[in-house]
């Protein structure tokens, strides 16, 4: 079972994975996001997908994540996110053995207080986000060009693209077709026609709404829709 929460930390989530009895696998769709996961014993990095990545679920798996907003993991980490793109990286292999032994330790006990505690420490040693993130993103999300949200945020188009890359792990058109998949597919499954999702999301008309969700998700949005 699948279960999540609001984190402490502004705009990410905690959620986990409970133990199933037999082997399954699930599809993770890509969503602008890195998270933080503690699994099989190991705190493990998952980068910036640019499709859909499926993963092999074992029985008696428990998977605990934390889910940055965009653009925020890179920060905790001290790595861009294109260095992380379409990956899974244990966290040994990017912090010092030290560091994780310890934030291994905390996390035995209570995984997800862990994982948001541990993220906290780093962003107030930090001092955060660039600021210009989340308007990038909020941007992108209500449906604006790319050359409209540089010329909105102060940036030439390349600048855009630089800090995209190192925020997010990919250029800002390539964010913006994911956030535009995650509005049509929560519409879908609200249970909007697929022509007034195609509308309403920003696509030129239904076939291209099918192509994109095929291409990123790897799967047609209906079978996405029918599934939580």
């Amino acid at each position: 079972m699948y279960e999540e929460r609001p984190s402490r930390l502004p705009g990410a989530v905690v959620w986990r994975r409970t133990p199933e009895p037999e082997a399954r696998d699930a599809r993770v769709l890509p969503d602008g996001c890195m998270d933080l996961l503690w699994w099989r014993g190991e705190i493990v990095v998952a980068g910036p997908d640019t499709v859909a990545k499926v993963a092999s679920i074992r029985p008696g798996d428990h998977l605990v994540g934390l889910r940055f907003p965009p653009g925020v993991a890179p920060v905790v980490l001290g790595i861009p996110a294109q260095e992380l793109r379409d990956a899974r990286v244990p966290l040994a292999a990017l912090w010092p053995a030290r560091e994780v032994r310890s934030a291994v330790d905390a996390l035995a006990a209570a995984p997800g207080r862990a994982l948001e505690a541990l993220a906290a420490d780093r962003l107030a040693t930090t001092g955060g986000p660039d600021p210009a993130i989340a308007p990038i993103v909020a941007r992108l999300r209500a449906g604006n060009t790319v050359a409209a949200v540089a010329d909105e945020v102060g940036l030439s188009e390349r600048q855009l693209h630089r800090r995209s890359l190192a925020a997010f792990g990919y250029g800002p058109k390539t964010l913006a077709r994911i956030l535009r998949m995650e509005r049509a597919l929560e519409l879908a499954r609200a249970g909007t026609p697929l022509a007034t999702v195609a509308a309403v999301s920003g696509y030129a008309d239904q076939a291209h709404l099918s192509r994109e969700v095929q291409a990123l998700a790897g799967v047609s949005l209906r079978t996405l829709s029918a599934t939580a």
